[in-house]
């Protein structure tokens, strides 16, 4: 009797080891969620929720194409100084045009909105191409050529600007950011628009299939006639435009173009990424998960404001659950060997 007991136990152990290992991340959410409601009475409101979904916005949609890229087995650090490039070409060039060889080429009203914002996507995706590029084209690790194009996207922003945000933003700019669309926030709505389509295509076409091939076993599918450096090409920029795209968001939501934007979300949106159960090893995940990485986050963030914890302190609980996201992850794959 002692041994089938043991071994009743251990089988529920086992079954709810499981349960955690596959569902973590929500049931987590939701204890937090729990938790926050009675620690801070105002975070369970529709007012609040939904600011909790227009602050995680941004940061989800940066970490949509970072999904592309780890489940390649790459890595793009070069993200948060795409939005503030992108942020700030968009709103100078929406103000006044663009300088080429003495001629200024400039969009009149209503126009100027449209212009600067089709520019700033542009860069994202020449951005985004150019890490593609070196990364395929000289085999060179994605961690240097992403590392470097962080530090130029940077620098470039704060040259362009001279260090100062470009403000006075029209009103037509600005909605973007801080308008409504029914009762939700448009950054919301651009956002599950990013979301749906980036898992469609990850899930439902020729081209998904091939990120996860590749991610599995770079050689395997090379091998297979996947043509893998057009694929990185296609990833990378990819990565360069939703970063450029949640650049452009963040500037109209903030009134400004700031050089200064930006900064620490590559780590943001790879805690995202790894929190929703993508492997940095390459070969799985899914947009599901790094939504809700990123709403976990989010949750945090907020119930932690509310409560009116130090921010010293936030940095510690985020970086202990990063770290906690990745040792699960390790744990998944040394159950399945």
């Amino acid at each position: 009797m002692p041994t089938d007991r043991s071994s009743d136990q251990l089988s529920f152990g086992a079954y709810l080891g499981n349960i955690l290992l596959r569902y973590g991340i929500p049931l987590f959410i939701v204890l937090l969620c729990i938790y926050f409601t009675f620690s801070a009475p105002k975070f369970l409101t529709v007012d609040n929720l939904l600011n909790v979904l227009r602050q995680i916005s941004i940061n989800t949609i940066v970490a949509l194409g970072m999904t592309f890229v780890i489940i390649t087995a790459g890595i793009d650090l070069s993200v948060g100084s795409i939005v503030a490039l992108s942020a700030v070409i968009s709103t100078g060039v929406l103000k006044n045009g663009i300088t080429l060889f003495g001629h200024t080429l400039q969009a009149s009203y209503p126009w100027n909105v449209p212009f600067g914002i089709i520019v700033g996507l542009l860069l994202g995706i020449f951005l985004g191409l150019f890490n593609g590029f070196f990364i395929t084209r000289f085999n060179m690790p994605p961690f240097v050529v992403t590392l470097a194009m962080m530090t130029i996207a940077r620098g470039l922003a704060f040259i362009y600007t001279g260090g100062f945000p470009i403000s006075e933003l029209p009103q037509s700019f600005i909605i973007i950011g801080t308008g409504y669309l029914g009762p939700f926030p448009l950054p919301v709505i651009i956002m599950l628009i990013c979301a749906l389509l980036m898992h469609y295509i990850l899930t439902r076409t020729t081209f998904g299939r091939y990120v996860f091939a590749i991610g599995g076993n770079e050689e395997a599918a090379r091998l297979s006639g996947i043509d893998v450096n057009r694929v990185k090409l296609i990833v990378y920029t990819l990565s360069g435009f939703l970063a450029a795209l949640a650049g452009i968001i963040l500037a109209a939501r903030l009134g400004s173009g700031d050089p200064k934007t930006g900064n620490m979300y590559e780590l943001n949106a790879i805690a995202a990424v790894v929190l929703g159960g993508t492997s940095l090893s390459g070969g799985k995940g899914n947009i599901g998960g790094t939504f809700l990485g990123a709403l976990l986050i989010g949750i945090i963030d907020n119930g932690l404001v509310l409560m009116r914890v130090s921010t010293f302190y936030q940095y510690v609980v985020k970086g202990a659950i990063i770290l906690a996201a990745v040792l699960l992850d390790k744990i998944k794959e040394m159950r399945k060997l």
